[in-house]
């Protein structure tokens, strides 16, 4: 019973926000588009440049000399937790409406500007390099930003809504606060396991195909 109530939370909440949903996606996906564009636009030299550190940087993977495993973990867990941490903040703060969909916008760049450039300069070898390198942790991660996003957007809406028009809310001010901190804390959760995979599975891929192509 609490599963089944847990799940018809979850359904109920997709539905009455489903347009907000659509919205961070279409706007993470426009990131994306516009990272792939950046790579596009950029000089020669500076494309050779960064080849130069990349190579490199897989150069010593394939040799072993990288980061442990527990290091490239906490510093993962800090950068994503202080990232949607900030989205969480600026969602109750009001103002900072705008700064969440920056954010947004931002980690698709980043996610479309790493494909997109292993992509241009590797062909098919950069496709499946961001593929094990990229991918594993994104697969969880992302949904995570997009959630944070959503909800940090809703809720900043809700506080609006409240402050300004004086619209009156079905629950307590107190209930959906503790809901917004569950949200957090759920998303702290899918943030450690995508760390999880970029520190101990993503590198692992990487150094073996790492060795076939540097």
């Amino acid at each position: 019973m609490r599963k089944q109530s847990y799940k018809e939370l979850f359904f109920r909440h997709v539905k009455d926000h489903l347009s907000l949903y659509i919205f961070v996606f279409v706007l993470f996906l426009m990131g994306v588009i516009f990272g792939a564009i950046i790579v596009n636009s950029m000089t020669i030299t500076q494309k050779e440049d960064l080849y130069y550190y990349l190579s490199k940087f897989f150069g010593q993977l394939s040799d072993g000399k990288h980061a442990g495993a527990s290091e490239m973990f906490w510093q993962a867990v800090f950068h994503d937790v202080k990232y949607l941490g900030l989205m969480w903040i600026l969602g109750i703060s009001v103002i900072g409406l705008p700064v969440i969909f920056i954010m947004v916008f931002l980690k698709g760049i980043v996610v479309g500007f790493t494909v997109g450039f292993l992509v241009n300069q590797m062909g098919m070898n950069g496709f499946f390099l961001s593929f094990i390198s990229v991918l594993p942790q994104n697969i969880v991660l992302i949904p995570a930003y997009l959630i944070m996003g959503t909800c940090s957007i809703a809720f900043s809406l809700k506080l609006i809504r409240q402050l300004f028009v004086k619209r009156s809310l079905h629950d307590a001010p107190i209930q959906w606060f503790g809901r917004y901190a569950f949200v957090l804390i759920l998303i702290v959760f899918f943030s450690v396991i995508a760390s999880l995979l970029e520190a101990y599975v993503s590198p692992l891929f990487m150094e073996k195909l790492s060795s076939r192509i540097f």
